[in-house]
Parts: structure tokens; sequence; C-alpha cells
């Protein structure tokens, strides 16, 4: 053979072995990925190709599918009670993706979860029927959250404490997903993204802010363990007015009459005594009010149940005064309404808290289950005695003190109040939370519970935790130990 003859030969064999060797590598190794590319048109055909699985609230669907008319999108997303459950759900939509419960169990619910295929199906690539998600939720407390917070913007978590199955969790302004659940739903998209309430971001699990006040269950849960006092009724060395450490500011107290000089815990929550908070954070110092509040479930940034809560934060690296300020629930302590939740379960619930979640199980379209969730996943936060004596004083705080709204009649129920400076020099106005737990003696039937009002459009004067949010704690309250 002609010497070049051969070496072309050799060159053109090369050139085929490599395009064949490229070819079995895209289609054995790259294909997931391209398959998987959200960019991928074929993936999102796949998506709507059916009805979608759907998501369960108490044995019922509160989401749907519904065929549509034209185009290469076969179904579309539907919601029963948009607005009410849209913090539980998030959205699917055909033209901007999925989040929430919607996005982590897409798979599922489209029927493309590798799972709900059988070997065979595996081969052919046959789209299976889809599989449902089962909420936690109870629809009767999470009604009576929704409809209590109202035109307020806001948010509101109940959680059983035993189990920690999340009963409600509500943010609001809400939306219905129904309207950018579709391919050509552009304004609605532009009128949510672009609406200054910020109707999108759930304020359940992802706008921790200054807890003010409610935060003061976390530092007299550290002064107990730590033995800095021997119990909620001790005196503490409280003078009042308290002076922030190194400097010439004065922290007032909310309330000038109220006997908060050497206050005992129990008074100083009934009032709400800053000067005995801030001097108790002092004391103990800030690692100790750190180390509890991390015990509480702060700073962590791994928190799903399943949808992945925004960290609560109790800072580092502060001095005497801003420690002081930390022991009232601000400077730079934030905090959900979940994380708040969480640590009024754990009181409630003898000292253990119980890995919060809003799932219960995922199943195939044959009901059997693809993942469970068990309940009572606990861990031990406080002693058994510090969660009686906090308790204690919380009852005081419902039944004489700054909490009267929260009252549910036939149960024990106790709180804490909490008003949050918001703005520079506290220019706008303030955050009003409550944070309480309930239960029902008859039955044995509990609740621990979270509200947040950032905005009711009251005035200043008007904002407190006790006038806007214990109310709405009352009605959650009440509905889950009917």
């Amino acid at each position: 053979m002609n010497k070049t003859i051969r070496h072309t030969s050799v060159f053109v064999l090369i050139l085929v072995l490599a395009l064949l060797g490229r070819a079995t590598w895209v289609q054995a190794y790259e294909g997931k990925a391209l398959a998987d590319d959200s960019k991928n048109r074929r993936k999102t055909i796949a998506q709507y190709a059916q009805p979608l699985g759907d998501i369960v609230v108490t044995g019922s669907p509160v989401t749907g599918s519904r065929k549509t008319k034209g185009g290469d999108l076969a179904y579309q997303r539907t919601y029963t009670d948009g607005e009410l459950y849209a913090a539980v759900t998030g959205y699917s939509s055909q033209a901007y993706g999925a989040t929430q419960l919607e996005g982590i169990y897409s798979d599922v619910l489209d029927g493309t979860d590798d799972r709900l295929k059988s070997p065979l199906d595996a081969v052919t690539r046959k789209q299976q029927a889809p599989g449902t998600v089962v909420t936690t939720i109870d629809p009767d407390v999470q009604k009576a959250a929704y409809r209590a917070l109202g035109s307020k913007k806001g948010a509101a978590v109940a959680i059983d404490p035993a189990t920690g199955r999340l009963l409600a969790m509500v943010s609001t302004p809400s939306y219905d997903p129904s309207k950018i659940a579709g391919a050509t739903d552009g304004d609605a998209w532009k009128a949510l993204t672009t609406d200054e309430d910020k109707p999108m971001v759930n304020r359940a699990l992802r706008q921790p802010l200054p807890p003010g006040s409610t935060f003061k269950l976390v530092v007299a849960a550290a002064a107990l363990e730590d033995g800095l006092y021997g119990s909620v009724d001790t005196a503490t060395e409280s003078p009042d007015p308290y002076t922030l450490p190194g400097t010439r500011r004065v922290l007032p107290n909310e309330n000038a009459s109220a006997p908060c000089e050497n206050a005992t815990i129990r008074t100083a929550l009934r009032y709400s005594c800053n000067n005995v908070f801030a001097k108790m954070a002092v004391d103990l110092g800030q690692d100790k009010v750190k180390a509890m509040a991390e015990k509480f479930g702060f700073n962590d940034d791994a928190l799903d149940v399943p949808v992945r809560a925004y960290a609560s934060v109790y800072p580092s690296g502060v001095d005497k005064a801003q420690t002081a300020l930390t022991g009232i629930g601000q400077f730079d302590v934030t905090a959900t309404p979940l994380q708040m939740a969480m640590v009024s379960a754990a009181i409630a619930n003898d000292g253990l808290l119980a890995a919060p979640h809003m799932v219960s199980k995922v199943v195939d379209s044959d009901g059997d289950a693809l993942t469970s969730f068990k309940d009572g996943d606990t861990e031990r936060i406080v002693s058994s005695s510090t969660a009686e004596q906090l308790r204690s004083a919380m009852v005081t705080v419902v039944e004489q003190g700054t909490g009267s709204n929260a009252a549910v009649a036939g149960a024990e129920v106790g709180g804490k109040t909490g008003t949050a400076q918001h703005g520079e020099n506290n220019s706008k106005t303030p955050y009003a939370w409550f944070t309480s737990y309930a239960k029902d003696p008859s039955t044995g039937k509990q609740v621990a519970v979270a509200v947040l009002i950032e905005d009711s459009g009251a005035a200043r004067s008007e904002v407190s935790g006790n006038g806007l949010a214990a109310p709405v704690a009352q009605k959650m309250m009440a509905a889950a130990l009917k």
C-alpha cells in the first residue's frame, strides 16, 4: 500500500474512533446531565405531560392539574385555596420553575422520580403515574392563622411539641400560585416580584428579624441551666435603671412603674423587664447565651422542614454592652417565627425539642411510602426542671402579665410578648411578636405557636405583642386544641 494512503487511512480511523468515543461519552455519561438541564425543553415537556401528583392536607389535595389549550405542555398546575397554602406548597410554574414542596418533590409529583419506575420502565423510559406528598398541616389551624393575620404583614407557625409536626405555616400578604402556573403569565409574575410587600417571601421561614423580648426565654433558660439563679422565683441582682457596661446609655423598661429592680425571672417575664435580662446576659457572658441559643436552633444554616429555613442568628464577637442588648433580643439577634415556635415547643415538651417537619410521607400512586418522616426525633435542650419552671413563668405572663390576649378557656396557656426595634434608632414601626404554648388537660392535646406582625398599619403607640400578635396566637391555639 502506498505510504501516503496508509498514513491517511490511519488518521481517518483515529478520527472515526474519536467521534465514536465522543458520542459514547455524551450518551452514556453526559446524557443525564443534559436531560436534567433546566434549559432542556424536553424536561419541561415531560414534567407537564400528565396531571401532576398532589400535595395533600389531612386527606384532601390542595393542588390539582388542568388540561392546557394548545402548546407542547399538556397540563398546568392548579391550586385549591392557593393563598391559604402558598407558604406550604410554593409554586410550580411552566415558565418560572418550582419552589418549596413543589420544587423539592418535583420529580415525584411529575412521575419522573426513578423510585416510581420498575426495571422494565427504566429500560423503556415509560413515565410512571406521579406520587403524592402528604403534609402534617392541620387545615383548621392554618385557616385560623390566615384569617387572624388578615391584611397584616406578618407570619405565624404552629408546632405539635411532642412530634415536631408543623400544624400551620402562614405568611401574609400571600399570593395565589395559580396565577403564575402557566407559560404566559408574565404580567402576574412581574406584579408579584415588584410588589414592595414581597408576597412571595415566606416570612415564616425566610425572613429573620429581631425577636425582641421573646428572646428573654432563651436567656432565662441559660441562667437556670447555668445555676446563675436557682429558680424563677429567686431575686436577681438587677439595678433599675440599668446602664449598659462601658457606656452612659441607660436601658429603659417599657413600663417605668413595673417592679423590675432585682425582680425574679417570673416577675421580669411578666413585666418584660429589660434591665433584668440585659444584666443577666452580661453576667452569663456572650458564650453561654450563644450556646443556649444554638441548642434551641439559632445559627443553624441547614434547618430543613424539608424546605430550608434561613438561619436565625445569635452573633459572635460582641462586647458587654452589645451582649446586654442581645439579652433583650436586639443588636444583631434575628429569628424566624419557626425558630421562636421551636423555643416554646421545647419548653412545652419538658425540655425536649422534636425535629420540626411539615411532610409526614411521600408515596407512590399505589400509596406505598417512598419516604417517611418519623415523629418524635427529639434532642434535650434544657432539663425537665428548667422547662417546668419556664412554663410556670410563661403562664404567669398570660394570666397576670403582658400576654393576657392569648388566654384560651379551659387550657393551660403560657407565652411571652415581644416588641422589637425597627430601623436606625428605632425610627420605623416596631415589630410585634408573641410565642406561646397551650395544653388541654382533658385531652392531652398541645401546641406551640409563634406570631410575627411586621406591619399592621397601626399607629406606633398601638404596636405591642399582646395587642397585635397574641390574638392571632390565641385563635391558632384554640383551633389546635378543639
